[in-house]
């Protein structure tokens, strides 16, 4: 959902239906992340929204965005060391789908740089928090940073968008990250959405 500025590459103005199978499905208008040119903004992907058994409210894309994939690349699951990152020189692209799935174990933080430029002067940062102040949170909080995003002049600065997620101790981060240029949709464990336009 929307947790940060809305004026400044957000999400905005949903729009909902019930689609002839019964599911509650919503699109939204994400912003213009630089000064406005008329009516420039775009959007988001169509959402699937359901009630939990524990009645918590669960998201998804839609499975038919599950069509549009092709030259697929699967990462073999590896280590991290703490306060390190590894690069992962066969992925990449600026229209991408990354489903990743995280085991936290007693980091403070973990996440993904996406929009990396070859020298690193442009990258956004998504995280989670799985810890607030030296201590354990639940919910811990997902994050998009746009901060390092853009270069450009002309892009305007904003804090980030950052949510609550919760997830049981033992319970990996599922991340599903769709990317298009400049569109960052996050998608964790049904659970929350961030979108930002980072550019």
């Amino acid at each position: 959902m929307n947790y940060g500025p809305w004026t400044v590459g957000s999400l905005h103005a949903p729009s909902a239906t019930i689609d002839d199978a019964g599911r509650y499905l919503g699109i939204f208008n994400i912003k213009e992340g630089r000064d406005l040119r008329g009516w420039n903004d775009i959007m988001s992907l169509p959402r699937h929204y359901w009630l939990a058994d524990d009645n918590t409210l669960r998201m998804a894309p839609v499975p038919e965005l599950e069509g549009q994939r092709f030259d697929g690349v699967q990462v073999p699951a590896q280590e991290i060391a703490a306060n390190s990152e590894q690069l992962l020189e066969k992925v990449s692209g600026q229209a991408i789908e990354i489903e990743a799935i995280i085991e936290p174990g007693d980091a403070r933080e973990v996440g993904l740089t996406v929009l990396r430029s070859p020298d690193g002067a442009e990258q956004t940062h998504i995280s989670f928090y799985t810890s607030l102040h030296g201590r354990r949170a639940n919910p811990g909080w997902l994050q998009i940073d746009t901060s390092q995003s853009s270069l450009a002049d002309d892009v305007h600065g904003r804090p980030p968008e950052q949510g609550p997620l919760a997830i049981a101790a033992d319970e990996p981060l599922h991340l599903r990250i769709f990317i298009d240029r400049s569109i960052i949709e996050v998608f964790a464990n049904d659970k929350q959405c961030l979108t930002l336009r980072a550019a």
